[in-house]
């Protein structure tokens, strides 16, 4: 059974920083695309980092040389830091993942994938 398990949010003052991992369990064959979404109170869900296979990675405006996506193949895990964390950053961070796996005799496809969410709350 494949799930994202993300850790490491909190409460941080502004300025700070947060890294927030997301492990993805299962019998993975390959992580294609790697994302990090956030959702603040009243707000849509937004795209935040987006990290491609391939090599390519965007940001979010708002998060430009601030916050950084990477991935560990090995590990099968991802990763956010969050750097000169602002109090416009608080919200529920959710990683996602399109990937590909196995069960059984059986090969999946782009399958897409959520974490369960961590809270960042960035205040004085």
């Amino acid at each position: 059974q494949v799930q994202l398990v993300e850790s490491g949010g909190g409460l941080v003052q502004p300025g700070g920083s947060l890294r927030l991992a997301c492990v993805v369990t299962g019998k993975i064959f390959s992580l294609n695309t790697m994302a990090w979404y956030r959702q603040a109170p009243g707000k849509e869900r937004e795209l935040v980092a987006l990290s491609v296979s391939g090599g390519d990675i965007n940001y979010a405006d708002s998060v430009k040389g601030r916050f950084t996506i990477s991935r560990d193949n090995a590990e099968n895990a991802f990763y956010l830091q969050m750097n000169s964390l602002k109090p416009e950053d608080t919200a529920v961070y959710y990683c996602n993942a399109d990937l590909d796996y196995y069960d059984g005799p059986y090969h999946y496809r782009n399958q897409d994938y959520w974490g369960q969410g961590t809270q960042v709350n960035v205040s004085s």
